[in-house]
């Protein structure tokens, strides 16, 4: 709840700060201090077209960065692993991009190169006690 309690945080202070920057233009023109208008000459229209590219911009880099962040903590995930091989795409599977999380909260596996399509990054949760699961695989290894 908390990963997409941040994401409308930050999309409702991208949208305040979006909306306040034409009201804030609009003051310096003199048609209509109330409301936002613009009188239809080039300056305004060229700063509106840079206002629409600075939201959409703003709205992508929100959306990549939401992407990039642990469903748990919420801090950057960290250290990008490439797996996979085109080469040995039968052996070792399609290329792939994992990203952990440094407290041991889950992993993003990405691909590569998405060649049909947007196919969604798969998170992978881990138990709160990572030092079992790395003890659970030494004590089925001894065991043999």
């Amino acid at each position: 709840m908390r990963y997409w309690g941040y994401l409308c945080a930050k999309v409702v202070v991208a949208s305040a700060v979006l909306y306040g920057l034409p009201v804030w233009l609009s003051k310096g023109s003199p048609a209509a201090p109330h409301r936002i208008a613009f009188a239809p000459t080039l300056p305004t229209i060229a700063a509106m077209m840079g206002w629409f590219l600075l939201a959409a911009g703003t709205i992508y880099l929100i959306v990549w960065d939401q992407r990039h962040r642990c469903r748990t903590c919420l801090r950057r995930l960290r250290m990008p692993v490439a797996t996979g091989s085109w080469g040995f795409m039968l052996q070792l599977g399609r290329p792939r991009i994992e990203y952990i999380c440094t407290y041991g909260h889950g992993t993003l596996k990405e691909e590569e190169l998405q060649i049909s399509g947007l196919a969604n990054p798969e998170w992978t949760a881990h138990s709160d006690d990572y030092w079992e699961e790395l003890s659970a695989s030494s004590e089925q290894s001894g065991k043999k």
